[in-house]
């Protein structure tokens, strides 16, 4: 299946709950191709198949979202040993296609008071939804990005979304690194490096977000873990740069362009 038809049929069944899911990951990074501000970049984004939504669970969301799901060729697959259990919303062949997840803050220590069980898994609005732990900054000042035609998504008018903030994409990444496997780690520091070229003429207003908005979110302490990370992580070139430039078969990625652009951008970002 055409991913663009996915994602309109996504964003269409989607649409009344708008104003409460966030895109994150992989494909927050392709939609932020689509706004205004970004730079024409020549090469094509990372792909990837599935598609996170997330949202805040201090209130509760109306409706019923997986009907809206099925309703438009959605199919619900459930799975683990969690109460509810871990679903995926998948489109098209169950191994091949396209799915997308619901994902919400994970706060405290996990595990459910009661029945002493591990806390990982929610229902809202008739979906079933993963706790994560830091995915909180993700749904800090979103941006609003119009999805259409115009950039080869086959809805029938124009569809405001919103998506995660590219900062707040970029933070995440250093939040969740100590938790993620080399392969991982790899493919996060090429989407920062993707996500540093995308915008690199926003980086003073990014500065000015990350004082205003991100870091005051964060509080000290994990901001002081962002910015040590930034600096660790790209201070030399290290095995996990050199593999991020080995990912995409499709460019002439150096590992001393990805080290010194992003020790450069953070340098400006988070410049006391």
């Amino acid at each position: 299946m055409n991913d663009l038809d996915a994602i309109a049929k996504l964003a269409q069944a989607l649409f009344p709950w708008r104003d409460h899911l966030v895109f994150i990951g992989g494909w927050a990074h392709r939609i932020h191709r689509f706004d205004p501000r970004a730079n024409k970049l020549e090469y094509q984004p990372v792909f990837t198949r599935d598609t996170d939504l997330a949202f805040a669970n201090r209130a509760p969301i109306e409706g019923d979202i997986k009907a809206a799901l099925i309703q438009h060729g959605f199919k619900e697959q459930l799975g683990g040993e969690h109460k509810p259990p871990v679903a995926y919303y998948t489109l098209g062949d169950e191994n091949g296609g396209f799915y997308a997840e619901f994902l919400t803050p994970l706060t405290g220590s996990g595990i459910k008071k009661k029945t002493r069980e591990q806390d990982a898994t929610m229902r809202m609005a008739g979906i079933s939804a993963q706790k994560i732990r830091n995915l909180d900054i993700l749904l800090v000042d979103p941006w609003v990005i119009t999805l259409g035609p115009q950039f080869g998504i086959p809805l029938p008018s124009s569809m405001d979304i919103k998506v995660a903030n590219p900062l707040c994409f970029i933070v995440q990444k250093f939040l969740i690194q100590k938790d993620r496997p080399v392969a991982k780690q790899a493919q996060d520091v090429l989407y920062i490096y993707d996500t540093i070229e995308l915008f690199g003429a926003l980086l003073e207003e990014f500065h000015e977000t990350w004082k205003g908005r991100i870091s005051p979110a964060l509080g000290n302490k994990l901001s002081d873990t962002v910015l040590r990370l930034s600096e660790s992580t790209f201070s030399n070139v290290n095995d996990v740069i050199r593999d991020a430039a080995r990912i995409p078969k499709n460019r002439k990625l150096l590992p001393e362009q990805i080290q010194q652009t992003c020790q450069l951008a953070f340098e400006i970002i988070f410049n006391k």
